[in-house]
């Protein structure tokens, strides 16, 4: 990875802390979510207990990191008050498979309608914490997922109890630019490179949120930008900003950031590629000499922890 300080893209401080558990905003995507599943399982009424009690294990299936406690939790509490859920394992942790995970005990009918969905969101979340894990692995601190989610919020907190990068947690979070948003504010210049200098020129940096990112197509748009930004930066001394290469390869992602070394441009920026970006080329991504590498494959698509629910008594 290239340069110091480290890109902008770990938002997980937002999502989770690793000693008070989930932020405000990460409780509402668990309410968000949680109301949304029940509700397609047919459930849109807290259950309120019975004489019927069960005790029953989580068991892992397969090896991976857990994800999805928390959400679960918050859940029972919310859902089925009477419910008692205790871990065996936490956020972020490695299980293998035959692993008891958790054991439930209390309502036979409120154990018996969550199951699926308690184990739904441990499945999913803790199959993007393995792939995040297993990509952040080989590219340590540099791998970022993107906004092509499947479950918002929740899939970019997996990402990062997995060891990846957040990347924006939504369009406010950060402002990212690319050539649609530039032929919209320009239609008069007739080139992305001028609109990507005249953008730099204008923006408003204390209006772009947590980082700015701009997108290019071309070497020469990438160059322009970094121009653009060293030249206002060196007046304002504003932070550096983010170019993202959009579909380069690994060897014009290294001409790239050669070229802006040579210039003198490199400490201005921070470089990411995002696009066609797979596990079994990361080297080849990791020695081209950028910061960042964005995909959505670390998310979307990804293989769920298989896991099962085991009653011990009916």
């Amino acid at each position: 990875m290239a340069g110091n300080p480290p890109p902008p893209h770990d938002r997980g401080a937002k999502l989770w802390d690793a000693s008070t558990g989930p932020t405000r905003m990460l409780i509402s995507s668990f309410d968000r979510w949680s109301t949304s599943l029940l509700a397609d399982d047919g459930i849109d009424l807290p259950f309120m207990g019975s004489q019927n009690p069960v005790t029953a294990k989580i068991i892992a299936k397969s090896d991976g990191i857990l994800a999805g406690c928390s959400m679960v939790e918050h859940m029972i509490q919310i859902w089925a008050g009477s419910l008692q859920i205790s871990w065996s394992h936490g956020e972020g942790r490695s299980v293998v498979k035959g692993d008891e995970i958790a054991s439930i005990s209390g309502d036979k009918e409120a154990v018996l309608a969550l199951e699926r969905t308690m184990l739904n969101i441990l499945g999913q979340l803790s199959g993007i914490a393995t792939e995040s894990k297993k990509w952040s692995s080989k590219a340590p601190g540099q791998i970022a997922c993107t906004r092509k989610t499947v479950w918002g919020l929740l899939d970019k907190w997996a990402v990062h109890l997995g060891g990846g990068l957040t990347h924006r947690l939504s369009r406010s979070d950060a402002r990212m630019v690319k050539e649609n948003d530039l032929a919209v504010m320009y239609p008069d210049l007739d080139n992305n490179a001028a609109r990507i200098s005249m953008f730099l020129k204008e923006v408003d940096f204390t209006e772009v949120g947590a980082f700015l990112e701009i997108e290019v197509r071309e070497e020469k748009e990438a160059i322009m930008a970094a121009f653009s930004w060293s030249e206002r930066r060196m007046v304002d001394g504003l932070d550096r900003i983010v170019i993202m290469l959009d579909n380069f390869s690994p060897e014009k992602c290294k001409s790239v950031a050669d070229e802006l070394t040579e210039m003198g441009l490199r400490e201005h920026v921070f470089l990411e590629a995002s696009g066609g970006i797979v596990l079994g080329d990361l080297e080849d991504w990791r020695e081209c000499g950028l910061d960042v590498l964005s995909t959505s494959t670390i998310n979307r698509g990804t293989t769920p922890l298989d896991l099962t629910m085991i009653m011990n008594e009916i």
